[in-house]
């Protein structure tokens, strides 16, 4: 994943020029994360592209939340600035699924495992977490086999 860190580092000089602090202080956020990521004790001083997905949806549900917080306190410019930073940010993150696309492979994933009910949503969580990890939130992963099962 260094060539999301030479993206990154390279679109920080573009926000700077652009003057455009929302970008900039997005992607600084994001070269910070990778940077701490990059230099954890005991590391090797690399990143694997699944730790800067995993960096990056922490990320944008952080500023998620925050802008929840916000908008319930009354500040609704606040969580205007965190909404468009999460904007920024997704920009780093590979093409989302859609819920058709979704559905289609829980589906499969039910299939594979030969899941049949609720009680199965455990096992079916494990795989299909992993199979879909950075393509769409872990949320959206839950409903869909919550809902797939109960059928």
């Amino acid at each position: 994943m260094e060539d999301l860190y030479e993206r990154v580092s390279g679109d920080i000089k573009t926000a700077m020029l652009a003057r455009d602090k929302v970008a900039l202080e997005a992607i600084r956020g994001i070269k910070k994360e990778f940077i701490e990521a990059r230099t954890v004790k005991g590391g090797d001083g690399t990143m694997s592209d699944d730790v800067a997905v995993k960096i990056l949806q922490k990320m944008i549900k952080q500023r998620k939340e925050s802008a929840q917080i916000y908008v319930e306190q009354n500040r609704p410019e606040l969580a205007e600035n965190e909404l468009a930073e999460v904007a920024v940010i997704e920009r780093y993150l590979p093409a989302q699924m859609s819920d058709e696309e979704l559905e289609a492979a829980v589906a499969g994933v039910i299939a594979q495992l030969g899941a049949s009910g609720p009680q199965d949503m455990g096992k079916v969580m494990g795989v299909a977490s992993k199979q879909l990890a950075g393509k769409t939130e872990g949320r959206l992963i839950s409903e869909k086999v919550k809902a797939l099962l109960a059928k």
